[in-house]
């Protein structure tokens, strides 16, 4: 069915506010969204991407709610949105029947004070126990530079009792130089019974800083947002500012942007397959060579970008400065020197009986488990669930050439692990087409700044990265920019269970999520 037919469905309860390009927004009644959201979900497969809240209150005594739904089969986006009276601040919560809404509507109860009734769990998400009850950061009459009084509001941690079961306790505080998070396991002996993770120590404010800011103001705070994905995260947040101002970028910077973020993909799997296979399993000649391998990327990055992040070129309405012939040749000889040499020590672990036997069936996620959590990236790939932004959503140069999705059937760090082997490949392919077909050219366009709504999607190393962004009186209103690891980390809940505790590290590595993209 195509999304018009989809809507037809509901031509009593939905209202078309408008349609652009990529880009269908609707209105529905609160007391009609679960329904009609549960109907697109299961009924219709289309995959709830993002969820929402926006401060209306000024405008028309309301707060609004907001669903973002992938329609993969048409290269668009559905969003569905309802008005939540400020006096009566509640809907029937989604997360009844779409389990991928459980963690935003935490997020939009403790940051609007907005509670969806009947959600299973509204425990706190983002404010920790020194923040007083009743305070709600993102609306609009909070200041970002309020200072609060520090509370103790007890944070109930899920427990099972019973004989011969314990708990274990692993953080905030790691012993690596990672960001801080809490893990609680109920074990029985070594078996973990539950894993339940706590998060959002480090909370910066970014959402909340970002309003007031122009298009330009904007863009380091988004770079930042998980460094080791900052070309990404700035190209999502471009494309936004993009279609806003109904820009278009110069074919030339839309084919460097693509070389760039591949780059990032590159230099993040081999990272991750240096780390899953040398630190998650004790194989230190896999993390010895494969994060020396890895610095090869990061010192070209240095080179290209004059920082190690691939961090700096990509802005709204194109790159900042060009990448000439030589240095494109230069990315494309030292991508594939790399992963030539990386390729080999792969082999050398695959060979391996003893590091095989950890990697296989454990952390296992089954398709279930991750579509209903809705799950991106390698994670979700890894484990049957076709998804992958520069096939659905096309950006950059991705339509004119576009990529091979790949999916996995085994479920478990293993095929995490050889997922990222072939998005290795297949990033080198591209990459080596779009520096044999890189035409002559502009590498900007002028972004003429304009108020509107748009949705900004990119396809990280780690998974799907959306920025929906608002724009009113020519500076940013509302951007909520999502990094694909808010999506993933409840994923333990499911694979840790069943498994050993020594397995959470390697299970932990074979998601590689960002502390930092999951705290804005």
């Amino acid at each position: 069915m195509t999304i018009q037919e989809i809507i037809a469905e509901f031509k009593e309860k939905i209202t078309i506010v408008s349609e652009k390009s990529d880009l269908i927004e609707a209105k529905v009644s609160r007391d009609d969204l679960a329904e009609v959201a549960t109907a697109l979900f299961h009924d219709h497969k289309l995959p709830l991407s993002l969820m929402f809240a926006t401060d209306n209150r000024t405008e028309d005594g309301s707060f609004g709610v907001h669903t973002v739904f992938s329609v993969p089969a048409e290269k668009k986006w559905l969003k569905i949105s309802v008005e939540v009276p400020a006096s009566d601040p509640q809907y029937p919560a989604l997360t009844r029947t779409i389990m991928a809404a459980h963690w935003y509507e935490r997020y939009l109860r403790d940051m609007f004070g907005i509670t969806p009734v009947g959600h299973p769990d509204l425990r706190r998400l983002v404010q920790h126990e020194n923040m007083p009850e009743g305070i709600h950061p993102l609306c609009k009459d909070f200041l970002w530079n309020t200072k609060l009084e520090k509370a103790n509001v007890p944070y109930p941690m899920h427990h099972v009792t019973g004989d011969g079961i314990f708990e274990i306790p692993v953080g905030p505080i790691h012993a690596g130089i990672i960001e801080p998070g809490h893990f609680r396991f109920n074990v029985a002996g070594e078996r973990i019974l539950t894993l339940e993770g706590k998060l959002f120590f480090t909370h910066k404010g970014v959402e909340k800083l970002l309003e007031g800011k122009n298009i330009m103001e904007a863009l380091p705070f988004i770079e930042r947002i998980s460094g080791d994905a900052a070309a990404s995260h700035a190209l999502a947040y471009c494309e936004a500012v993009e279609k806003i101002a109904g820009c278009a970028v110069p074919r030339r910077a839309q084919m460097l942007r693509a070389i760039l973020t591949e780059c990032e993909r590159i230099t993040m799997h081999i990272h991750d397959l240096a780390n899953i296979g040398g630190m998650g399993t004790g194989y230190s000649f896999i993390a010895a060579n494969g994060f020396r391998i890895k610095e090869r990327m990061m010192r070209l990055s240095q080179e290209i970008c004059g920082n190690r992040f691939w961090r700096g070129l990509i802005v709204p309405g194109g790159i900042k400065k060009d990448i000439t012939d030589e240095d494109l040749k230069k990315i494309l000889n030292v991508s594939q020197a790399a992963w030539k040499e990386m390729e080999k020590i792969t082999i050398i672990a695959l060979d391996s009986e003893g590091f095989l036997d950890r990697l296989q069936y454990t952390g296992e996620l089954p398709k279930e488990a991750a579509e209903a959590f809705g799950a991106v990236g390698p994670a979700a790939r890894a484990s049957k669930v076709s998804r992958d932004v520069r096939r659905d959503h096309p950006y950059a140069s991705y339509a004119e050439f576009p990529i091979k999705v790949i999916t996995k059937k085994s479920l478990d760090v293993f095929a995490r692990y050889r997922m990222r082997i072939k998005e290795i490949e297949q990033s080198l392919v591209l990459m080596q087409t779009l520096v044999e077909k890189m035409p002559a050219g502009d590498i900007m366009e002028k972004v003429a700044v304009r108020d509107g709504f748009a949705l900004g999607a990119v396809e990280s190393w780690r998974g799907e990265i959306i920025c929906a962004l608002q724009i009113k009186n020519g500076v940013i209103e509302r951007c909520v920019p999502r990094d694909p690891s808010f999506c993933n980390w409840a994923l333990f809940g499911i694979m840790g269970p069943g498994n050993i505790v020594p397995d959470f590290p390697l299970i932990n590595k074979s998601l590689n999520l960002s502390y930092s993209g999951t705290d804005l």
